[in-house]
């Protein structure tokens, strides 16, 4: 699924849970969100994205890992010219894109 920042693809659906990858393109950013149904974990396979979790801000490495609480306002940017990759895992009860609620977006996509 392409996206203005760039494209995720589902790649397994079970009970309660998705996994999904992530590529940001560079100097691309996903919008400021948060889910009211589901938390997620992140782990990084390339690049070095930019992370905010609540009011905390962080540049993670490959191989290692971010936790979403479900509720947390998150973001992902990346500052860099080479794509970032995030290995997504969903867990919770609505696994859809309609549990997005954006706060700030470069692309104009504001609820």
């Amino acid at each position: 699924f392409y996206k203005p920042w760039g494209k995720y693809t589902n790649l397994f659906y079970g009970d309660g849970f998705l996994i999904k990858e992530l590529v940001v393109n560079p100097k691309s950013s996903l919008s400021l969100q948060k889910h009211k149904h589901r938390s997620e974990h992140w782990t990084v396979t390339s690049g070095k994205p930019k992370i905010t979790i609540n009011k905390r801000k962080f540049f993670k490495n490959i191989n290692e890992t971010a936790f979403i609480p479900q509720g947390a306002i998150h973001r992902v940017e990346n500052l860099f010219e080479r794509p970032v990759k995030i290995m997504e895992v969903q867990i919770g009860s609505i696994l859809r894109e309609t549990d997005i609620i954006r706060y700030k977006d470069i692309y104009g996509r504001v609820n």
